[in-house]
């Protein structure tokens, strides 16, 4: 059996010194958060070398967007990082309004900036939760999930799904928000504030997790910057860079934030910036909620966007455009654009090359995953095999926004 595995991952895992193991760390693990594996050559229990290995989720993502319409594709974004599938859908929507030069209305994008920001409690509240789990440690989990859920009631009565959201449409957005919206988004942050306290109390403070995570699966600074790191995984390696600080898209250059940073880029480190992380994005939400500004809820842009039901079955105009948005799509200039957004894991862009047709030309997706997982064989290597289980957690791998 070793020796099978050994041809198929080349040379390097050939000869095996005397007392060394390979060990499969996935794909089908609980500790691997989705199909990926790792194929680690151990010396008792110390990691010697390993090698990871993606594919297993490919769904030709970037070669579906070249066949869907730029609507259509907002599905495809939801199975990114199904964590925090909004995150997808405002990034991928924002690059199409780049390309026509859509300008929304101010309530838009407000009402993006709350729910991306309420995406990313959501995506952090699982990763945090999770390594907990992984490394035995069940119950700051259950402690926070609840308040996962009530985000998720947000978005069913918002969008009418709870995990793959499609929210959002090219200049606007498919419907309006609800008469509680601002409300219940007030309670839920009422509530969270003092579920995270009592979450770090519970979890990050426990002896055993710092024991676990302290100096584990570090990487300096220039390392980091070296693999394309960015998103937490950077910020906690010491460099304070956020897409919307540092190239501000929305509304993020007029509301104040701080960007948490951490020392040596190790498991705990990571898991502390995304606590703050989640603090500041209340204080975000806070700035906002209060001042949704009244008006329409897309832009003045009927050859883009759907007209109402009631008004296509009595108005011949309406009608029109209802039919040639569904039989010819939404057509953009012809030239090349780049759009990035800071999503839960980090910078995600995405590249289209359009030739003015119904769907695009090219599609290519800067998913963060993709960068910062190059970097687990150097994070690992040295260290326990338990470690691993540490550090990969900490990374907040998502199997679907790793291969696209």
């Amino acid at each position: 059996m070793y020796e099978k595995t050994a041809e198929h991952f080349g040379k390097k895992f050939k000869d095996l010194p005397e007392g060394h193991l390979l060990v499969n760390l996935g794909p089908s693990h609980p500790a691997t958060h989705g199909i990926l594996q790792n194929v680690i050559q151990i010396d008792g229990e110390r990691v010697v070398d390993t090698e990871s290995v993606i594919g297993y989720v490919h769904r030709c993502f970037e070669k579906l967007g070249e066949r869907y319409d730029y609507n259509q594709f907002i599905v495809c974004t939801d199975r990114m990082n199904y964590v925090s599938t909004p995150l997808n859908n405002i990034g991928w929507i924002l690059t199409v309004e780049k390309m026509m030069q859509i300008q929304v209305p101010e309530r838009v994008t407000y009402v993006r900036m709350i729910i991306s920001e309420l995406s990313r409690i959501m995506d952090h509240i699982i990763c945090n939760g999770i390594m907990g789990v992984d490394l035995g440690a069940f119950s700051g989990l259950l402690h926070l999930f609840h308040h996962r859920e009530n985000i998720y009631q947000i978005l069913e009565k918002l969008t009418g799904a709870r995990l793959t959201t499609t929210f959002c449409r090219v200049g606007g957005m498919e419907r309006d928000i609800y008469p509680e919206f601002q409300s219940e988004i007030k309670t839920i942050i009422k509530g969270l504030k003092p579920a995270l306290d009592e979450f770090q109390d519970l979890l990050i403070r426990n002896k055993i997790f710092n024991e676990r995570t302290a100096g584990i699966g570090g990487l300096s600074a220039e390392r980091a910057i070296a693999y394309g790191f960015s998103g937490p995984n950077l910020r906690a390696a010491g460099v304070p860079w956020d897409v919307r600080k540092d190239d501000p898209y929305m509304f993020y250059d007029k509301v104040d934030f701080d960007i948490p940073v951490g020392e040596d880029g190790s498991a705990l480190d990571r898991t502390l910036v995304r606590m703050e992380e989640m603090r500041q994005s209340m204080r975000i939400i806070e700035q906002l909620i209060d001042g949704i500004p009244e008006g329409p809820y897309h832009a003045d842009v009927p050859h883009t966007f759907l007209p109402p039901k009631d008004r296509v079955y009595n108005n011949m105009e309406e009608l029109i455009y209802h039919f040639k948005i569904i039989m010819h799509g939404v057509k953009v200039p012809p030239g090349e654009y780049y759009m990035s957004t800071e999503a839960a894991n980090g910078e995600l862009g995405f590249y289209v090359v359009s030739e003015g047709e119904k769907s695009p030309w090219r599609v290519h997706v800067r998913r963060p995953c993709f960068w910062y997982y190059q970097a687990f064989p150097e994070l690992v290597k040295g260290g326990l095999l338990a470690d691993t289980i540490a550090t990969m957690s900490s990374l907040n791998v998502i199997a679907g926004e790793l291969d696209c």
